[in-house]
């Protein structure tokens, strides 16, 4: 095992001479351990989504063990905040607490980044995140937050301009959960809905909401011919629910919060039709991801989902950089080659600005039909933006 002071002090790791195979949990193997973590909802009402990250991450540290030639045994090493910002820091701190931890991968969502950002950044441990979109969450001069996914300037700039320019959208109803995410997306959305001269109704219902009838109605009431919902899959179920009893007919869209078959699967035939965005690609339809699908189907019995395949990537960055650095890696270093290096993954390349901002920001368009959530490509593209 690494010494306990070594990481905490930033004095570079010391490597095993012996290259390691098999599995990160493999109880035969020896030497020397370098630890990665995820931070993100690993229980809780949008488990579906860590999940998703979670096997990318446990995917890519298997394939890097089985290769062999680190000079280290990788191990994953999970912490769950389930989500929650008033959970984040204690998840956050057993990931700082074991000094094997060279960098945490997430955390997953926005609200828990903004409450473990500072601690992670305290300690020199790098926050690299596949998933939380804020924008705010690279301006508030974290210490070691990299952010692996475009931002919700482009995601709700998208979806405000998919409506605006495609389908030339009126008056649209503009819900938000009042959480980090959701509050920030819909600013975006709203601004850039305004600017094009469509009307916006702007509304906030918190998260657990435990009946959306009044909301449904008011939509309706409302004759908007278009809604956008800036939330999580749990809440925007429930709501889909209701609008379709309410009678509701006109275009719904929502975020990478809610693109996740968890949201087909609760709100049934009401999700049907619903758009969903996501700063991520469908990796079993990219030709670049094809095996990366294959070796997830085989070791998990089920497709990747959102955020599935960044993570990977993410990870295998963490790796690229652990195997390079060899022996002077330790925290520091780590998340000075992440932040000022680059990374060719499966798919885009990540590489970061001063702030810690992806420095590309593409955002793809899905739509849910007979059941499943079906890619539709590139939303920009698809606007004519």
């Amino acid at each position: 095992m690494l010494n306990k002071n070594i990481v905490k002090l930033g004095i570079p790791l010391a490597v095993g001479a012996l290259a390691l195979t098999g599995c990160a949990n493999d109880s035969g193997s020896s030497g020397d351990t370098v630890k990665i973590a995820f931070q993100g909802p690993l229980s809780g009402d949008n488990v579906a989504l860590g999940q998703n990250m979670e096997r990318g991450i446990q995917l890519a540290i298997e394939q890097a063990n089985a290769k062999g030639d680190l000079g280290v045994k990788l191990e994953y090493f999970p912490v769950d905040d389930q989500g929650l910002p008033e959970k984040a820091t204690a998840a956050a701190q057993k990931a700082i607490d074991d000094t094997d931890v060279v960098a945490l991968v997430g955390p997953a969502f926005s609200g828990a980044t903004n409450s473990a950002a500072p601690l992670l950044g305290d300690a020199g441990l790098t926050a690299i995140s596949p998933s939380a979109t804020n924008p705010g969450l690279t301006e508030q001069g974290f210490k070691t937050f990299l952010r692996g996914v475009p931002n919700d300037n482009a995601q709700g700039a998208g979806m405000a301009d998919y409506y605006a320019k495609k389908l030339k959208a009126k008056k649209v109803y503009l819900l938000d959960d009042k959480s980090d995410y959701g509050v920030g997306l819909a600013q975006v959305a709203n601004d850039k809905l305004t600017a094009a001269g469509v009307e916006v109704v702007k509304k906030s219902v918190p998260a657990k909401t435990p009946d959306y009838s009044a909301t449904a109605k008011d939509v309706v009431n409302s004759k908007a011919d278009a809604l956008i919902y800036a939330g999580y899959y749990q809440d925007a179920a429930p709501f889909a629910k209701k609008l379709a009893e309410a009678g509701y007919k006109g275009a719904a869209i929502s975020g990478d919060g809610t693109n996740d078959m968890k949201f087909v699967e609760l709100a049934g035939d009401a999700s049907e039709n619903w758009f969903l965005t996501c700063p991520c690609t469908d990796a079993t339809v990219e030709a670049s991801t094809k095996q990366f699908t294959e070796d997830y189907k085989k070791k998990f019995n089920v497709a990747p989902g959102t955020y599935s395949a960044e993570a990977y990537d993410l990870t295998n960055y963490v790796i690229q950089e652990v195997k390079r650095l060899g022996d002077k890696a330790d925290r520091a270093s780590i998340y000075d080659a992440l932040a000022k290096g680059s990374y060719k993954g499966l798919t885009k390349e990540f590489s970061f600005d001063g702030k810690g901002e992806l420095k590309i920001s593409n955002i793809y368009l899905y739509q849910v039909k007979g059941g499943k959530i079906a890619y539709q490509g590139s939303i920009q593209e698809l606007a004519g933006s």
